[in-house]
């Protein structure tokens, strides 16, 4: 199929040439079909679920003539790539969960369920009559043209042809001509029936491009998605915890023991030497692998929620912290993890870059929103510009709907505001 749209192709030189034309007459003319055949469905519906409503059968006809527009503008959605290959996006959103009724309730809520249906009634009673009139007008005019030999041939007898009772040829040679004329109209009406099939095009694009609904929809779903992503992000995370625990560091602890069981048994040098080396080199590598594993995840964190994981990063910080968090429950894991580790990357900043002699954290948490401060007495300039660590944080809190507020004037302090919604809008449980 070409790239270019109908109304592209109609300003081109060599419109006639391709096949767009007829593309065009088959838009045109396909709508006849489909808008009777939409016009029946709508009667029979219309008319027989209102009689049988009486006695409640007739309610699921009507309730399916509400929803006859999703099917129809799905048709036409398919049938406007015939002359536009930009498709044009479906603007329903996934119901929540599985099953009929979950169906039915999302698209009985969308607005683009009703502008469908009003689409569908458009369409079978205004717009296919209009396109059958100008495409069989068109085809009447030069077919009738074409066929007068034809015609003069095997009705008159060579006699006079005539149409509306006017004179249209009176010998083989005027039919001829009559027929050539015929032809000769079919590219000139290839115009306007081009432009009819835009206009046509346009007015499905206008009634049926997503709206706003269709719009928030996407972006519920990207929230969603994104939070998906999180998810696997933190199993993976805890799943590598995980093994480095179970693993590797119970390996390391089970090599520390028996070169420290060999330094025992073994002649001071210079065997000696050697096993205390390796022994010293398992323990720093034991610390080390240790520290891996809080920095993935910290059991506490887990275990005793973000105020007992804030507190121990706090005491082990190279700048004396103070903690100050009021959260009266355990907030759900995705939010906890996430301001967790945003407060890390922040007491790390402190410690490398700001120079302060002392740092702070407060947080509340008012049953609808968690806010949280960092701040130190170092010399400020802290920016979340230029890809740091802080420009990370941010990104993060954002899929939580939350948000990183930071000042840090040059000569400081430097505050640092979390604030994040205790049940963000598309967390996945």
């Amino acid at each position: 199929m070409s790239s270019l749209t109908l109304r592209q192709a109609l300003v081109r030189r060599r419109y006639l040439l391709g096949a767009m034309p007829w593309r065009a007459a088959l838009y045109l003319l396909s709508s006849v079909p489909a808008g009777l055949l939409v016009l029946v469905s709508v009667l029979l519906l219309g008319v027989v679920g209102g009689v049988l409503s009486l006695v409640l059968v007739g309610l699921p006809l009507l309730l399916v003539l509400a929803l006859l527009g999703i099917p129809v503008a799905a048709v036409e959605r398919r049938r406007l790539r015939l002359i536009d290959p930009v498709p044009l996006g479906d603007p329903h959103r996934p119901p929540p969960r599985a099953g009929l009724a979950s169906w039915l309730g999302t698209r009985l809520r969308e607005r683009a369920t009703w502008r469908e249906s009003g689409y569908a009634l458009l369409f079978a009673l205004v717009l296919w009559p209009l396109e059958g009139l100008l495409v069989g007008g068109v085809l009447a005019v030069c077919g009738g043209l074409l066929s007068t030999p034809v015609v003069m041939a095997a009705v008159t007898g060579g006699e006079e042809v005539r149409v509306l009772k006017l004179p249209l040829a009176h010998s083989f040679p005027q039919a001829f001509v009559v027929a050539l004329l015929g032809l000769a109209l079919l590219p000139l009406f290839a115009y306007p029936l081009g432009w009819a099939a835009v206009a046509r095009a346009a007015l499905t694009r206008a009634l049926l491009t997503p709206g706003a609904d269709g719009l928030d929809a996407r972006i519920e779903e990207l929230g969603r998605s994104r939070m998906r992503l999180v998810d696997a992000f933190e199993a993976e995370r805890r799943r590598i915890e995980r093994d480095l625990h179970d693993g590797a560091q119970q390996r390391l602890v089970a090599l520390s023991m028996t070169l420290g069981l060999a330094r025992l048994e073994s002649p001071p040098e210079p065997l000696g030497g050697l096993l205390a080396t390796a022994h010293e080199e398992a323990g720093k590598a034991l610390v080390e692998i240790r520290e891996l594993i809080r920095g993935i995840h910290p059991q506490v964190l887990t275990d005793r929620g973000l105020t007992a994981a804030v507190e121990d990063v706090a005491d082990r910080s190279a700048v004396p912290v103070e903690v100050d968090l009021d959260l009266p429950g355990r907030l759900p894991r995705p939010v906890e993890t996430a301001v967790y580790f945003a407060l890390c990357e922040a007491l790390a900043n402190v410690a490398k870059h700001s120079g302060a002699s002392r740092a702070w954290v407060t947080g509340r948490d008012d049953g609808e929103r968690l806010t949280v401060e960092v701040g130190d007495d170092g010399a400020g300039g802290a920016s979340t510009a230029g890809g740091t660590g802080l420009q990370g944080v941010a990104d993060r809190l954002s899929v939580l709907d939350g948000r990183l507020l930071l000042s840090s004037p040059a000569g400081g302090p430097t505050v640092l505001r979390l604030d994040v919604p205790r049940a963000p809008a598309h967390l996945v449980e």
